[in-house]
């Protein structure tokens, strides 16, 4: 599948991390989503509904960062590539996080992880 959908730099404030002064204020996070789907009914007849709304893929961004609470980076990505999975009938999704104040001594811009995760035959929904 080569047509994506791609939200890039959606930025969120959240509560995550391994210690309790991570948690306890918020701090950014940078999200960054990429979906695998055909985009060609959508391109060739000009539909909405034949395509994915990135605006309700921005919402479960949202609400997984700034209404949950993670250890890891890990889980989060885990947390929004399966929300997507279960919402949208796309083949594959990839998560990017980004946590931009990391607790380290000396100079970091960023900690990030990123996973690929491909709909199973299995889940796959019917439309």
């Amino acid at each position: 599948m080569t047509d994506r959908i791609v939200l890039q730099g959606m930025r969120f404030s959240g509560r995550h991390g391994l210690s309790d002064e991570e948690r306890a204020t918020p701090q950014p996070f940078e999200v960054d989503v990429e979906l695998m789907t055909n985009l060609q009914p959508a391109g060739v007849d000009d539909d909405m509904d034949k395509t994915v709304d990135y605006g309700l893929v921005f919402g479960i961004c949202r609400e997984l960062v700034e209404a949950t609470n993670f250890k890891l980076l890990e889980a989060i990505a885990e947390g929004i590539a399966h929300e997507i999975l279960m919402a949208y009938p796309v083949a594959e999704v990839v998560v990017r996080v980004r946590k931009l104040k990391v607790p380290v001594v000396g100079k970091l811009d960023f900690a990030s992880v990123e996973i690929r995760r491909a709909r199973s035959v299995a889940n796959r929904r019917r439309d």
